[in-house]
């Protein structure tokens, strides 16, 4: 399947946005003093456990995600070089038809 590069580039972004956002959220819920993650003996609850479940799913999810969006920006990036290098190759296959004394003149098919 070949992914068109908007659509590669919003998966590669939305990957790292993903990380972003659940590396800050872990953080806040390491630390929170509401009691909503920890109880009064310090002890995990439930709330903390379902959220750092849900922030592993994303973590992984964002990962597949944006390597998908990677490896679409890569592989169009690998297209457009070897087009540019095709032309190129092309060119002098076009130079090399010329006649003796003919240098200046590119014919182009």
């Amino acid at each position: 399947m070949k992914l068109s590069r908007p659509v590669s580039w919003f998966l590669l972004a939305f990957g790292v946005w993903s990380w972003f956002i659940w590396i800050t959220f872990v953080k806040n819920l390491w630390q929170d003093g509401s009691g909503l993650a920890f109880d009064d003996a310090g002890d995990p609850t439930g709330y903390f456990w379902v959220h750092l479940l849900l922030a592993i799913t994303s973590f992984l999810l964002g990962t597949g995600v944006g390597a998908v969006g990677f490896r679409g920006v890569r592989a169009l990036r690998g297209e457009l070089a070897g087009e540019t290098s095709g032309e190129a190759s092309a060119e002098s296959s076009d130079q090399s038809r010329n006649e003796p004394g003919d240098e200046h003149v590119v014919q182009r098919q």
